[in-house]
């Protein structure tokens, strides 16, 4: 079979006769294209296509336009990172600053009425043995005996006495939450559910997954069924459209499900670090010392984090920075954060010495009113203050 070359796909074009032989003058015919280089050609872009105009950009304008994009790219991703390491780095340097275990507040030897003041000579002293960690100040020492000392301002109800932080202030110190791999452990209260959830608790955590833990159950009626109690609350947690990992509900001074909620934690940690998060007064801190007691069975390095736990007491704002412990024997630290003011709970609007008559201490009975045949009203109430109806078939 003879080789085809390209002569064999041309053909010569019919000319007009001329004094020169017909048969030496050819014309360089146009390449036969195929259905796809058709199809193609058709596809390219207009500014591709012929026809453009003087107006188009040139190649080097182009070119020129790519790069200045990809420097600007490079500035705004530099600027990100340099912002990035700077909330890092002060972040690092609060957590290298020592303060006091009971509260989170830095110690200091300035003023004494400041949360975090600590004397000069116990100071001194205890820096010189490394032993800053193990310092209570002057604040906590007066709240672990009864005392209603407030420190954060900015909610109506408080005394006018001196504050020294704002609850943006306050919540300022979690911003970094959304930029760390951590493991969230939410705190909602069962007596004030809708009032203490945090609805945007997001815009604090991130994408982190997050635990959700009722607290304060041994509060209910003795003859609450806690199973209709979880399905309702996890319906609730569906209707705010909050993803969790898993609900639980927990009493702080029964243990009532604190190891279902130690299990979770150990199957879901992952070598990161736990963070408590919840609205003020919430019980953060006492469900952080009944973690502890659980967990110092089987666990001695929970054992030695007892004897240094964040202080209980009434007041909001009792913790006023992050507290780190040493609770995981394989790695990770869990965290007490301030909580989060909420200008619509309680504790906003009511003076800090008259919560403690205010927090019920026993559970709460229900009282019911007929209102037809078939239905009753029940209102839950603690003392003399009714709480919220419900009303059964």
């Amino acid at each position: 079979m003879a080789l085809k070359t390209l002569s064999t796909f041309l053909s010569p074009l019919s000319l007009p006769k001329s004094k020169f032989p017909q048969h030496l003058l050819t014309t360089k015919p146009g390449l036969v294209l195929c259905e796809f280089s058709r199809s193609q050609k058709s596809r390219l872009p207009a500014d591709e296509s012929e026809g453009t105009g003087a107006a188009a950009p040139s190649p080097g304008e182009k070119f020129l336009e790519r790069q200045q994009s990809y420097e600007a790219a490079k500035i705004i991703l530099k600027e990100n990172k340099k912002r990035k390491k700077k909330k890092d780095n002060a972040v690092k340097a609060s957590r290298n600053v020592a303060s006091c275990y009971g509260c989170g507040a830095p110690l200091h030897t300035s003023d004494a009425v400041a949360p975090g003041y600590v004397d000069p000579e116990t100071y001194e002293l205890k820096k010189k043995h490394h032993q800053l960690r193990t310092v209570l100040c002057r604040r906590c020492q007066l709240l672990s005996h009864g005392e209603m000392i407030t420190a954060v301002g900015g909610h109506g109800g408080y005394p006018g006495g001196k504050l020294f932080v704002t609850a943006e202030e306050l919540r300022e110190k979690l911003a970094h939450l959304r930029h760390e791999k951590a493991l969230i452990v939410k705190l909602v209260d069962i007596v004030d559910f809708h009032g203490s959830f945090l609805s945007r608790v997001r815009d604090l955590a991130g994408s982190n997954p997050i635990i959700l833990v009722v607290t304060k159950v041994d509060l209910l009626p003795r003859d609450t069924d806690l199973n209709c109690v979880g399905d309702w609350v996890v319906e609730a947690t569906m209707r705010k459209k909050l993803n969790v990992l898993s609900v639980h509900l927990t009493s702080s001074k029964s243990l009532v499900g604190v190891t279902g909620v130690i299990s979770e934690i150990q199957k879901e940690k992952k070598g990161r670090d736990v963070y408590i998060l919840g609205s003020a007064n919430v019980g953060k801190s006492a469900f952080i010392n009944a973690l502890l007691k659980t967990m110092a069975i089987n666990d001695p390095v929970a054992a030695s984090a007892q004897r240094y736990k964040p202080i209980q007491s009434a007041v909001p704002g009792t913790t006023l920075g992050p507290i780190q412990i040493n609770a995981f024997l394989g790695g990770g630290k869990l965290y007490d954060t301030p909580g989060v003011h909420l200008h619509h709970r309680q504790t906003a609007v009511v003076q800090s010495k008259d919560l403690p008559s205010l927090a019920p201490r026993s559970r709460l009975r229900g009282i019911s009113f007929p209102v037809c045949y078939v239905h009753n009203l029940t209102f839950y109430h603690y003392g003399y203050y009714l709480l919220h109806p419900c009303c059964y078939c």
